[in-house]
């Protein structure tokens, strides 16, 4: 495990990177094998966290009853979520597929337990925002393999915590972080949906870089990479 990685290897996890795409249709039927599932978890279990404290849980999801419950507060999510923009992009956002509860075979929660292993975590003490910030390394981590093993991961964004903590009976400390949609797909999309659909455009990686300040972006010290970056490599 210590070893350098090939130039087989490395391409594989850039292709992992690059292909990843948060989907919400074209799911199949096919179920996700349990060896399968449980690599992607064993994956998402793997990520660094703050102090150690692994502070995430993972709720495996399959009841069509939960999904539908699920689905309920989506819909009200989206709907009152529709009165922040004015027309015509409250019309465009109302017409995208933006989940895949009921369509994708597994849907998986994964909650923030601040209270394992006590309330003193080694990194915790000056922001106690890591925590979550480690459930989010686990959910890129589980995102990056199950792209890697083929499946395809939506995640709902457009949901009510409190909903969340109702259904899935989630203890009141217990805070709901991602509520992911799971299943294999007939096709990853060549970009994500909302840069086809114009609803965003993609930055460009100088756009988001400075040097040593913030908008510095042309500090002396950093000239050969500021060509680079302006030079905007990408392998996507």
């Amino acid at each position: 495990m210590t070893d350098d990685f090939t130039e087989e290897e490395k391409l594989g996890f850039y292709k992992a990177i690059y292909s990843r795409r948060d989907v919400r249709s074209h799911f199949t039927s096919k179920p996700i094998e349990d060896e399968i599932l449980s690599k992607i978890l064993h994956a998402a279990h793997h990520a660094p966290s703050v102090g150690f404290s692994q502070p995430w849980n993972f709720i495996l999801i399959k009841n069509d009853q939960t999904k539908k419950k699920i689905k309920e507060s989506f819909q009200e999510e989206k709907k009152r979520s529709s009165q922040l923009i004015e027309e015509p992009k409250r019309s465009k956002y109302l017409s995208f597929k933006l989940e895949g509860i009921s369509e994708s075979p597994v849907n998986v929660c994964v909650t923030y337990d601040p209270t394992k292993f006590g309330p003193f975590v080694i990194g915790r003490s000056s922001i106690p925002e890591a925590g979550l910030y480690s459930v989010c390394c686990a959910i890129q981590n589980l995102w990056l393999s199950a792209r890697t093993e083929g499946v395809g991961l939506g995640w709902v964004s457009i949901l009510s915590n409190e909903a969340l903590k109702e259904v899935l009976e989630l203890p009141e400390h217990v805070i709901p972080v991602a509520y992911l949609c799971l299943g294999y797909v007939d096709e990853f999309a060549e970009k994500p949906d909302l840069e086809t659909a114009g609803w965003l455009p993609r930055l460009e990686l100088k756009d988001v870089v400075y040097f040593e300040k913030w908008e510095d972006k042309e500090n002396k010290d950093w000239l050969s990479i500021q060509k680079m970056i302006n030079e905007n490599l990408d392998y996507a």
